[in-house]
C-alpha cells in the first residue's frame, strides 16, 4: 500500500500546485483581472479528495504486513496465488445500469417520479449485486 499512498499524494501534491498556477494565471491574464473561482475551487477539492484517499492509504499500510508489490526484494512468484471472488456470470450489472438509465432520463426530462423511481430502483438492484451469493440458489452453504 505504500505505493497507492504515495501516487495519491503526488497528484494531490500536483493538483495544488496546479490550483495554485491558475489562480495566478485567471487573475493575471483574464480581461477583469479577476481569480477564475469555479477552477480554483474545483482542484482544491480534487487535491483534498486525492488527500483524503492518499491518507486512508498510508493509515492502512501502517497496519497490515508488507506486500510484495511494497518490498524491493520481492520476486513475481511472490504475488501468486487467490486474488478474490469474481462472480461467473452476474446480471445485475445489467439492472443496476438500467435503473441509473432510467434515473437518467427522468433528470432529462426533469421528471422527478422517474428521477425517484429509477434511484429507489438502482438501489434495489445494486442491494441485490452485494446480496446475490447470500441468498437464493446461489447461496454458499
Amino acid at each position: 500500500m505504500k505505493s497507492e499512498w504515495r501516487i495519491f499524494g503526488l497528484v494531490a501534491a500536483f493538483l495544488f500546485v496546479a490550483c495554485g498556477v491558475y489562480a495566478w494565471w485567471s487573475q493575471e491574464y483574464s480581461q477583469p483581472h479577476r481569480v477564475e473561482w469555479v477552477g480554483v475551487v474545483g482542484l482544491i477539492l480534487a487535491g483534498l479528495l486525492c488527500l483524503m484517499c492518499g491518507g486512508y492509504f498510508w493509515f492502512v499500510s501502517r497496519r497490515i504486513d508488507l506486500r510484495p508489490e511494497d518490498r524491493a526484494d520481492a520476486e513475481i512468484a511472490d504475488g501468486a496465488g487467490e486474488v478474490g471472488f469474481f462472480s461467473p456470470g452476474s446480471y445485475w450489472p445489467f439492472g443496476i445500469a438500467l435503473c441509473a438509465l432510467i434515473a437518467g432520463i427522468g433528470i432529462a426530462y426533469w421528471a422527478v417520479w422517474i428521477i425517484i423511481l429509477g434511484l429507489v430502483f438502482t438501489v434495489l438492484s445494486a442491494a441485490a449485486l452485494v446480496f446475490e451469493y447470500y441468498t437464493g440458489s446461489r447461496r454458499a452453504h
